[in-house]
Order: C-alpha cells, then structure tokens, then sequence
C-alpha cells in the first residue's frame, strides 16, 4: 500500500496547506472598513440619542433650562417695523423684540453670507433656531460641521455674523447659546429642545417659508454693522409709531398666528 502522505502538493511544501491569504486580505479589509463606519456613525449615534432627552414634553415644557450656558431673557411678542428702519436691540446677536414684519426663510437654509438682523428675529418669533457664527473664528471644515445642524432641516438658518464675541451663536426666542466649538453636543440639545417648542415662542404654527414680494433667499437684505439710528426702534417697545401690520404673511398650515 502506498503511503501519499508526504506527496508534494502543487504550489506548496509537501505535507503543508497553502495560507489563503487572499481570503484573509479580504476579511481584514472588511473588518477595517467596519471600525472606521463605527468610529464615525457611533458616536454621531449616541450624541443623536443623548439630544432626545431635550425633546420638550408635557412634563418638561422647556429642556433648554437643563443645557449649561443658556441665557434666557423674556420678550413679548414682537413690534413689526419696515426696512429699511432698525431696531436698537440689547443683545448681540438679538433673540427677541421688535423686528422686520418679513421673517427671513428658515426652512433649513445655510446663508453664505451674513443677512439683516431684524429679519432673522422674526424668524425666531416663528420658532426657528438661527445659528449665527463668526467667519474669522471658525475655519472651513468647522463651518461645514456647524451647517450639518441647519442644512435641510425645518425651522432652522444660518448664517455668518461678523465681530460676534463668540466662535458660535445659537438664537431662539428668549434663548441664547454662545460657544466655541462646532462639534460641542450642546448645539444639537438647543435645536432639539427650542426649535417648534411651541412653548417658547409666541406665534406657534407659523410658516417659515417665503413670502411672495417679501424676504427673498436667494438675494437676502444684507447685513447692517452700523449702530441703529437715533431714529431705532427699541427693542422691547411694543407700542413705537411707524411700525407696520404683517400683513402679507401666508396662512400657516398647521394653524397659529402669522405675525
């Protein structure tokens, strides 16, 4: 009887198995390409799922009193004025009081340049969470990461504010978050918590969306540096002359006011 034990194999010391490194390539390949989508998406995950526990409810009306650093300030609904008039408001970037009657579109719109503040006011009273920055504090890759949180998504904006002092401005009605730096988990718990709250704002259920003849997306009222006038509307007067009805504002869909 022949003994074939130690017969060569072909491509291989005889008595030997070739390595299947090909196989073994493959599934490292795999298994590298798997870390690097967890490293990337996990964290994103769990920050996502942390931001849920400052959706508002019932029992937690306003979960932006929980978030470190908020500043809130009470505002009664705004006095509408008309362009080019101003408003002499008391913070910088102003998140409340009297403001343009067009509301700047906030449908989740990344403005590449800084526009007129007292439009983005009234989107506020909207509900709307306006991200402002500061172009000479943040790089490119930072800007792009702090639009992730706007980009496509109702009821947000953003847009540049020159000489902000801060990298970072998230503005609601009444609510402010100064911060300085684009990935800082704060910033998703603020939209998450105060963009639609409609218990912060005082126009629950209006549109965020253009108005015909009045704020245009695509050519902005552009941004105004020089201090208001002596001619300025006070922030917080509610009965100034020469200020204007909304008049021209759209019913919202899902009902509420439209000023």
């Amino acid at each position: 009887m022949t003994d074939n034990r130690n017969k060569a194999r072909p491509g291989g010391i005889p008595g030997t198995r070739r390595t299947p490194w090909l196989m073994i390539g493959a599934v490292v390949i795999i298994v590298g390409l798997i870390g690097i989508i967890a490293y990337n998406m996990v964290p994103r995950a769990v920050e996502k799922a942390e931001a849920q526990r400052y959706a508002p409810s019932a029992d937690n009306p306003d979960p932006s009193s929980a978030i470190a650093g908020v500043t809130e300030v009470e505002y009664p609904a705004g006095n509408h004025i008309q362009a080019p008039q101003r408003v002499a408001y008391d913070q910088s970037p102003p998140f409340g009081g009297a403001h343009d009657q067009y509301w700047a579109t906030c449908t989740g719109i990344v403005y590449p340049e800084p526009i007129r503040t007292e439009n983005a006011v009234h989107s506020l009273e909207h509900g709307a969470v306006w991200v402002a920055y500061n172009p000479d504090l943040l790089g490119a890759d930072d800007v792009t990461a702090l639009a992730s949180n706007v980009d496509g998504k109702p009821y947000t904006l953003m847009s540049p504010y020159p000489s902000l002092d801060a990298a970072i401005s998230l503005q609601s009605w009444g609510h402010q978050l100064k911060l300085d730096d684009a990935s800082d988990p704060r910033i998703t718990q603020f939209v998450t918590a105060l963009s639609q709250n409609p218990n912060t704002y005082p126009e629950a259920g209006a549109s965020c969306s253009t108005v015909p003849g009045g704020f245009d997306p695509a050519d902005p009222p552009p941004f105004d540096p020089s201090p208001p006038g002596p001619d300025a509307v006070p922030a917080t007067d509610e009965q100034s002359p020469n200020t204007a009805a909304d008049t021209s504002a759209p019913t919202a869909p899902t009902g509420g006011g439209n000023g």
